[in-house]
């Protein structure tokens, strides 16, 4: 009587089962701490933080002399200002910025004169050609989620974010039996009858690249206490066991056998071919995989059965694999460039409606987060001069698309809850990713206008009645289409020094000589806010020293107070207390989404909505400080 296999299973019954078994009976990863110069290609096992800020000093961006700004006002071609020795100090790029200075300026840009003395032909606005404290890296800023593979660029992220060691998942260990009487290890001039065992180096180096670490066994003889005894072995000591050849018909064919004696045999035998006799077991909470012995078809049953295994072990979809090579973009935000150089800008990616949407990301030379951060590279040319807002280039992905299909872009206003609401997101859905810009609530306004995002943050005071967000979108989406969400009630208040060494009470104390502000950036609803306060208290900001300072975040506005290079500055109290900076709460604001009607429909979305009406969400918020949670998630109107 012919031999019958076992099963003759459906691929994709096989797999689905498989899968099944193996969660119940606990096919998992454990978490482990390495150092991070030696973290490349694992996933993080949970949510990595900076530690300190990178620059963690405010540093000359250019070669050249540090003075205090103030020195140089009033200079022209026509009226230039001299300044002497003592007023100033000749610094280099990375030197850290010298007491009493706030500005470089850049030595092309210097006329020295026999005394020592310099001339100088233009004023200097303060903070120019210097790197903020915080620039690439807040202290606090969330570097990495969980469920991440860590990249190059992310362990310079890491790094210069002062973490030295990070919380992996254990990288599952593959043990690979060869088996045969026939087979033996490779050599250069084999005799007749003899196979040279070759399938467990191409076995190795495909899960080499897919981020496991494979362990060869000798080769064992077709004897089946030999192959039982080696199978024992190799499941005490690795996480998954590959036993190769044997699985077929033939009278050495132990391999179903041995495994089914030790463990539990779930198939033998899947509908497809080349790989029909493939084993499917488990030892324990190990899977036990019996590999055909050709190579073609034991290529095929790892790809199907055995890298699958990540998903189970890590908790999350990680392949390992590369995105597309190039992709055409619709981009976000006008870019422009140098006629000199031929430019490569990081972007952020996602798909919005039927476009692939590029934002740029920061493209300072020094900015290890952008590169880590992004999803593609755009090339500009020599000689162009940039690209405009809504217009197509072309992406090197450094993604798979499915993955940017399954990523919700977010342009908008900045806060840290983003950070969190992404992590909670992807734990709680591996294949799903939330991507945030921080262009300000009005860029976010603009970017739902334009079917750039998903969502966008917004915080906009009505200065008429004190209301938030609707009358902005009341004027520029007077046809409807979108839905403003409910988020959080939050304090924006003045971050000042801890301990309030000045005495600052309130926003009139702002405006005090030698007070040092550092504010947001226009469009931001924090800039709005504080346009709104200084008007309605009567201060004229030309008298606020540092006033056209800017910077992008709550957080980054946090550590220059921390780092002593500004006073005080306008913020929610979450990142005040990120860094033990003392708070003067001015007001609770709104802060919402706003939602187009075409990315409300989407699934993505609908989980985003769950995770922002979690019990998870709400306790991450109220641990972080500053937010009052009445019911996010709530759409509040849809126009």
């Amino acid at each position: 009587m012919a031999f019958q296999y076992l099963t003759n299973t459906a691929l994709s019954k096989a797999q689905e089962e498989y899968r099944n078994e193996l969660l119940k009976c606990g096919f998992r990863a454990v978490p482990e701490t390495v150092p991070v110069q030696n973290a490349l290609g694992r996933i993080t096992a949970g949510a990595v933080y900076a530690h300190i800020c990178a620059p963690h000093y405010p540093a000359a961006a250019m070669d050249g002399i540090a003075i205090k700004a103030s020195k140089s006002f009033g200079a022209t071609e026509t009226t230039p200002v001299v300044l002497k020795k003592e007023d100033y100090v000749t610094v280099d790029t990375g030197d850290p910025l010298p007491e009493g200075c706030d500005a470089v300026i850049m030595v092309e840009d210097v006329l020295y004169e026999e005394d020592g003395s310099v001339r100088l032909y233009a004023g200097a606005a303060p903070w120019q050609h210097v790197r903020q404290v915080g620039e690439d890296i807040c202290a606090g800023e969330m570097i990495l989620s969980s469920g991440m593979r860590i990249s190059p660029s992310a362990i310079g992220a890491m790094l210069a974010g002062g973490v030295l060691t990070v919380s992996v998942w254990k990288q599952p260990v593959v043990g690979i039996i060869p088996t045969g009487d026939e087979i033996i290890p490779p050599i250069s001039d084999p005799g007749p009858g003899d196979i040279i065992e070759f399938n467990s180096s191409i076995f190795s180096g495909m899960l080499t690249e897919w981020g496991m670490v494979s362990k060869t066994y000798p080769i064992v003889m077709d004897r089946y206490e030999l192959i039982r005894e080696a199978l024992i072995k190799a499941a005490q000591e690795c996480d998954i066991v590959l036993l190769n050849a044997g699985s077929s018909a033939g009278r050495d064919d132990y391999s179903a056998k041995a495994i089914a004696d030790c463990g539990i045999v779930l198939f033998h035998g899947i509908a497809i071919k080349p790989g029909k006799p493939a084993v499917l077991g488990r030892i324990g909470n190990r899977p036990v995989i019996g590999v055909p012995g050709y190579p073609v078809s034991g290529i095929l049953v790892l790809e199907l059965f055995v890298k699958p295994l990540l998903e189970i072990w890590y908790g999350c979809k990680e392949t390992g694999e590369e995105g597309e090579r190039e992709a055409e973009a619709t981009l976000s935000r006008a870019v422009v460039s140098g006629l000199k150089y031929e430019e490569f800008v990081r972007v952020r990616m996602g798909v919005v409606g039927d476009r692939l949407i590029a934002t740029p990301l920061n493209r300072g030379s020094g900015m290890v987060t952008s590169f880590m951060k992004a999803d593609g590279i755009m090339r500009i040319p020599q000689g162009t001069e940039g690209y405009a807002s809504g217009e197509k280039v072309n992406v090197k992905l450094f993604k798979p698309i499915e993955t940017l299909k399954n990523t919700l872009v977010a342009i908008g206003s900045h806060d840290p809850l983003l950070d969190e609401l992404s992590e909670l997101l992807h734990a709680s859905e591996p294949e799903l990713y939330l991507g945030s810009s921080h262009v300000g609530s009005m860029g976010g306004i603009m970017a739902v206008k334009r079917g750039e995002c998903h969502l966008a943050g917004t915080h906009l005071l009505d200065e008429k009645d004190g209301s938030y967000n609707s009358s902005y979108i009341r004027k520029y989406f007077p046809d409807g289409g979108v839905r403003l969400l409910e988020c959080v009630g939050r304090v924006q208040g003045i971050m000042v020094q801890k301990g309030n060494p000045l005495h600052i009470s309130e926003i009139g104390d702002l405006s005090r000589p030698g007070l040092r502000y550092v504010n947001r950036q226009k469009g931001s609803g924090t800039r709005v806010l504080m346009d709104y306060l200084c008007k309605k208290e009567g201060i004229d900001t030309k008298n606020i020293y540092g006033y056209e300072r800017e910077e992008l975040t709550h957080t980054s506005v946090a550590a220059q107070i921390a780092n002593d290079t500004a006073d005080a500055g306008m913020g929610i109290l979450s990142a005040a207390k990120i860094y033990g900076l003392d708070f003067i709460p001015i007001c609770l604001e709104q802060y919402d989404l706003l939602i187009p009607d075409e990315a409300w429909e989407l699934s993505q979305m609908q989980k985003l909505i769950e995770v922002l009406k979690s019990d998870a969400f709400r306790k991450r918020l109220m641990e972080m400080g500053g937010y009052e949670l009445k019911e996010p998630g709530r759409v509040m109107e849809r126009f």
